[in-house]
């Protein structure tokens, strides 16, 4: 079964990132597990990285490093 891996909010609801630039994948395709970095995302704040939220494999990424995305964009698709 496949499903959208999407970017989720960061931060509190008084102080949140509404979306950033993808910096840099740390993962290949492939296997990958829960809580593994998925990616680096910089904001006009700061840097984060983005833990992958379930085990699956990596089968397509549907952004690139150097584009902006926005909170409940669609970031990969895992198999699961």
């Amino acid at each position: 079964m496949q499903i959208e891996i999407t970017l989720p909010s960061l931060g509190d609801d008084d102080d949140a990132v509404t979306g950033g630039t993808i910096s840099e994948w740390l993962v290949k395709d492939g296997p990958v597990s829960e809580g593994d970095d998925l990616l680096e995302l910089t904001t006009d704040k700061a840097a984060f990285v983005l833990p992958a939220p379930k085990s699956g494999t990596l089968v397509e990424r549907k952004v690139q490093e150097g584009d902006r995305v926005a909170v409940g964009d669609v970031i990969c698709i895992f198999e699961v």
